[in-house]
């Protein structure tokens, strides 16, 4: 009935580019502010003060960290014999019932406390027992380093979904870090809170080694493992060096290669406090620091090289300018064996005070089996040891202790308390600007016109709306529904009844295309391209944005906010009766958005995921634009079905969702 208005774009404007642009600029403002910061640093004092800005910063970022009192209650399982050297294979508990697994690897001969390193694995589903972080683990500990190498949450011995009945796990690795990941954001927390935890509490066990000189303990990582090597850079001030490889670079380079980042890497609000990859380098000084790359990295290695450059000085104004260095080796992304070398030789320079770089003939790297290596039985510890907790479970937790204190206030202290946050998330920081609206043409379906109109929501954003009426009201003023559903405009006739329905019942239906939606859909990369996938194109703007303190369902209730002061103005609009409809994943913008504005008389919302609470207690779920919901930390303040209970009170909700999620809410979903 409405295809051919469905694909029809935006006259006069070049929409498709907009929100790339928007965010692209926006980054750069905060790297700028970061830039500025940073120069302003002269002195020691102040670069200490920085520091103690960007350890509380990443604290905060990442949710908090548990805390670090419980009995890490360690137990070795067995010990196998290297060439040279033995390992000990390790479990400990970070957490209470969560366990880790470890290989630790220790020289012959040791007598007395010596340095030690931590290996923090990157995305490979064997972690510590694949063959590229064995390797590493061999240069090491041929150096005479004592090497603890963890298995991450998701990965070794730590698979959260594994079934012990058919032995199989349904994700691993990137699949579920993301899986988990995006549960802990409307917790306010994000994956690398458990990452950095884990990799502060295995420092935690190093010190209690008799082998290792707590004092001399480094910590090294590749990828996903150099992420982790960055957030305890940042935090840990008993690192004594660090040598984190395929992460570091900076946000202005990042944003060119037109990526989206894992889970463990999303710090909502970091880049808003105007810290960047420089930073995390910067919390070092003038502790040593080796930057690990490789020159065909996905990683620009225009990143490492800059943020090298730019932080010597801090090192010099402690008069240890040779401490801070990097490494590249012509080769993709990967822990490389010659990188494995170089941190082998930078970490026995500065932790065991070898006057020359360690030499390992390559005969002496003999890897041992996998199998050999297993901390458990089964080899996983889901399914074998009592109690085990894996992360979901931990999000659950988390979530009760955070409902518990929400709820733990009165209705209306929450109600206020929900909504002077939910105002500060939407509304504050936003620069207001002119909606200044115009027609962008229009057409006719049977009895019905359609006219399509676009205002400026924010400076740089234009929003796009498409009214809908019957031709007969030509003239008059007419009562409005504005609606937000998934897909906008490109979605008319999957709504065609529900539009037909309204405008019989003499109301205008304004059908409404929010950032990023419709024909402000950016432009793809093919055509085949799904922009809404994970780690697709929409991901990524969602992924800068929360870096930016902001989100991509703050951002879209502003824009329904701005629709109603858009279609109050319009000439054949009864402003006195604006109502709101919300159908699937989308509904949440028109739901929060009613909670802000008293001018809509009426909130209804279809086939909408009964609460943010009810998801995250959803293990399998679908991923697809799951991004596009979630305002970090809101939990903390108010959940979906506080926001219905609360229209509903007041009068304006029109229709109650459904108690519970259904199947067909969770192919929404």
């Amino acid at each position: 009935m409405f295809e051919k208005f469905e694909q029809v774009g935006v006259a006069h404007f070049d929409v498709k580019s907009q929100l790339p642009r928007w965010v692209y600029e926006s980054a750069m403002r905060a790297a700028e502010r970061g830039e500025k910061a940073r120069r302003a640093v002269t002195n020691i004092d102040e670069l200490k003060q920085r520091q103690r800005d960007i350890r509380e910063g990443i604290e905060c970022c990442v949710g908090g960290l548990p805390g670090s009192d419980t009995p890490l209650n360690p137990v070795i399982t067995g010990t196998v014999q290297g060439n040279g050297f033995r390992v000990e294979k390790v479990i400990f508990e970070p957490r209470p019932h969560v366990y880790a697994t470890a290989n630790l690897y220790i020289p012959d001969n040791t007598t007395r406390p010596t340095g030690a390193v931590l290996l923090l694995c990157g995305h490979r589903e064997q972690a510590k027992h694949c063959d590229e972080y064995q390797t590493v683990c061999h240069y090491l500990v041929h150096s005479g380093l004592v090497v603890l190498s963890l298995d991450p949450v998701g990965q070794g011995e730590r698979f959260g979904f594994y079934d012990p009945i058919r032995k199989e796990a349904p994700m691993t690795s990137v699949t579920e870090h993301e899986n988990v990941g995006r549960q802990c954001m409307p917790l306010g927390d994000s994956l690398a809170r458990y990452m950095l935890h884990d990799a502060v509490r295995a420092i935690d066990y190093l010190s209690t080694r008799p082998e290792v000189d707590p004092k001399k303990i480094g910590v090294t990582g590749h990828s996903g493992g150099g992420t982790q090597t960055s957030l305890v850079m940042m935090y840990d001030e008993r690192i004594a060096a660090a040598a984190p490889g395929g992460f570091i670079m900076n946000r202005p380079y990042f944003l060119l290669t037109g990526k989206a980042q894992d889970a463990e890497q999303k710090w909502p609000g970091f880049s808003a406090l105007g810290f960047d990859h420089e930073d995390i380098v910067m919390a070092m000084a003038p502790r040593p620091v080796r930057i690990l790359a490789t020159t065909y990295d996905s990683v620009p290695i225009e990143g490492p090289r800059h943020t090298v450059s730019v932080n010597r000085r801090f090192w010099e104004m402690h008069g240890a300018g040779e401490r801070l260095d990097i490494f590249e080796d012509e080769n993709v992304h990967r822990f490389t064996v010659p990188l494995a070398k170089a941190a082998a030789e930078f970490f026995a320079k500065y932790l065991l005070g070898h006057p020359l770089p360690a030499s390992v003939p390559e005969t002496e790297i003999q890897l041992i089996p996998a199998e050999e290596l297993k901390c458990t039985r089964s080899g996983q510890v889901i399914g074998e040891l009592a109690f085990a907790k894996s992360t979901f479970v931990e999000n659950t937790e988390r979530l009760a202790e955070i409902e518990k204190a929400r709820q733990s206030l009165s209705n209306s202290e929450r109600k206020k308390r929900a909504l002077d946050w939910l105002r500060n998330r939407v509304i504050a920081n936003r620069p207001y600007c002119d909606l200044n609206p115009r027609p962008s043409g229009g057409g006719e379906v049977g009895s019905l016109w359609l006219i399509r109109s676009v205002w400026w929501s924010q400076p740089g954003l234009l929003n796009h709306g498409m009214q809908i009426f019957e031709s007969k009201h030509s003239g008059r003023r007419l009562p409005v529904t504005i609606a937000v559903w998934d897909g906008g405009s490109s979605q008319l006739d999957a709504h065609a009844e529900w539009i037909e329905h309204t405008c019989s019942q003499d109301r205008i239906v304004l059908v409404l295309n929010p950032t990023g939606i419709g024909p402000l859909l950016p432009h793809l990369n093919s055509p085949t391209e799904n922009a809404f996938k994970r780690f697709g194109m929409m991901d990524r703007f969602s992924d800068e944005l929360m870096w930016l303190g902001d989100s991509m369902a703050a951002l879209r209730t502003y824009d329904v906010l701005r629709a109603v002061e858009a279609v109050a103005g319009m000439k054949n609009v009864d402003s006195s009766d604006i109502q709101l409809y919300g159908s699937g994943r989308y509904a949440v913008y028109a739901g929060l958005a009613g909670l802000l504005d008293h001018r809509i008389q009426n909130v209804l919302m279809e086939n909408r995921m009964n609460s943010l609470a009810d998801w995250i207690r959803e293990p399998f779920y679908n991923e697809t634009d799951s991004l596009s919901y979630i305002i970090p930390g809101m939990l903390h303040y108010l959940d979906l079905t506080d926001a219905d209970r609360w229209l509903e009170d007041e009068g304006r909700l029109g229709r109650a969702v459904s108690s519970s999620i259904s199947e067909a809410e969770r192919k929404i979903l």
